[in-house]
């Protein structure tokens, strides 16, 4: 804290300041942050990497940094599985912070744990963050107001692939008469992406052809038998999980190409595609964070952290993988949203009604984003009280077998096109659960 006040006064006010101000506490110089961290389970190999990522960013942070202005992160894991029971029992052990510290936001990583979480954490006043799943609807922050699905919520992922899918074909007006089969996940998350596809649809004239593939997706003979007779011009696959090697190998033996696959986010790891051996060679997947090891974060994370010791990665080859890219981009968004946090509040430790600002305040630009040394594995952000997501844009990688390679520059999503499915769904909420909107400046 005497730091930066030496920054900003003339030696004459900084000694008044100094005697004014009280000694600082030491839960003021250190920002807990909560870890609900699935290390075992059938997602466990997704999870590792993931969380290490998140910790090797926040070590990163205090060996280099000295923390926020000051204040170093402290954290701690509590096991969930990704199940929402055992999510919950975490989220009520961590909310009320450490050692003096609140908790300033949740980040559950599990769908499941969000959704059960979604209530509980707005009459908490906590900050819930979700990245690439969440509630599409909560895009709408003005009914909304502690939930952030932050950079690509799943309307913009599934017109990020139309996008993209247009720019193979050498147009938009290309698409009309093409069909692209949806191959979700049958769970309300995996539903989430019918009514946005069914409007693209509607808008470019392709045949939007849903097939729902039953959990957990072990055996899909019987579903991919059905998609070949649909002779389809493309695959957006949306899977979690077993479910993706499984729907690959499964999908190549029912003769599709794997460059006609194209997975969502959570389609696009390492763990997705080395299970299914050589059929995966040629898919494609989109991400808001590919994989590799030259961005200049990744080199100062190795140089401070992996080399010197302090890593919490288990499995060195997870380093650069798409996961642990995952974890240090959200480790990314944890301190920039705690640091855009401190403008307002002060140098300290933050609570969740102050973070909540700092997220919807939350602004990442191009020399931003450079400084961050994340240009290319994080896009712009601009998050605002009327716009949680705050982005729209991902890119696609493709597996050559041995490892992904990026084949795109951002594709951005049709956002104003989408948007008034998400009003529509948040004025249902707000009626629903007898919600009076805030005013974000723009009407529902």
């Amino acid at each position: 804290m005497r730091k930066t006040l030496q920054c900003t006064l003339g030696a004459g006010a900084l000694a008044l300041a100094l005697q004014a101000a009280p000694p600082a506490r030491a839960a003021d110089l250190e920002q807990y942050i909560p870890l609900p961290s699935f290390r075992v389970g059938p997602y466990a190999s997704s999870g590792i990497p993931l969380f290490d990522g998140i910790i090797d960013y926040l070590t990163y942070v205090n060996e280099t940094q000295g923390g926020i202005n000051g204040v170093r992160l402290t954290w701690s894991e509590c096991e969930t599985g990704w199940l929402a029971d055992k999510g919950v029992e975490c989220y009520e052990q961590m909310k009320n912070g450490r050692n003096g510290s609140p908790t300033p936001f949740f980040f559950p990583l599990s769908g499941p744990i969000a959704a059960a979480l979604a209530e509980r954490t707005e009459q908490d006043r906590i900050p819930l963050v979700t990245i690439g799943y969440g509630i599409t609807d909560a895009t709408a922050g003005a009914v909304y107001p502690y939930n952030f699905p932050i950079m690509a919520n799943f309307y913009s992922q599934s017109s990020s692939v139309v996008n993209y899918i247009a720019q193979l074909e050498g147009g938009a007006d290309k698409l009309k008469g093409k069909k692209i089969v949806t191959a979700y996940n049958d769970s309300p998350p995996g539903r989430e992406t019918i009514a946005s596809m069914k409007l693209l649809a509607e808008k470019y004239g392709f045949e939007d052809i849903q097939v729902p593939i039953p959990l957990p997706g072990n055996e899909q003979t019987a579903v991919w038998r059905g998609i070949r007779q649909h002779k389809p011009d493309y695959v957006f696959l949306r899977g979690w999980g077993v479910m993706t090697p499984v729907a690959i190998k499964t999908a190549v033996r029912f003769g599709l190409p794997a460059e006609r696959l194209i997975g969502d986010i959570w389609s696009a790891s390492e763990e997705d595609v080395i299970p299914a051996g050589a059929s995966a060679k040629g898919y494609k997947a989109i991400t808001p964070n590919p994989s590799g090891t030259d961005f200049p974060v990744l080199q100062g994370i190795r140089k401070a952290v992996v080399d010197a010791g302090k890593s919490s990665l288990r499995d060195k080859n997870s380093f650069g993988s798409v996961f642990y890219n995952s974890g240090v981009m959200q480790g990314i968004l944890m301190v920039e949203a705690l640091r855009k946090t401190q403008e307002k509040y002060g140098v300290k430790a933050l609570n969740g009604e102050e973070a909540r600002w700092g997220f919807e305040n939350l602004s990442l630009d191009e020399p931003r984003i450079a400084a961050l040394g994340a240009t290319g594995l994080l896009q712009p952000l601009e998050v605002t009280c009327d716009d949680h997501e705050g982005g729209g844009s991902v890119r696609v990688q493709q597996w050559d077998g041995q490892k992904w390679t990026v084949v795109s520059d951002w594709v951005v999503a049709e956002r104003d096109l989408l948007r008034p499915l998400i009003d529509a769904g948040a004025a249902r909420h707000a009626k629903e659960k007898g919600i009076a909107p805030r005013d974000c400046g723009r009407p529902l």
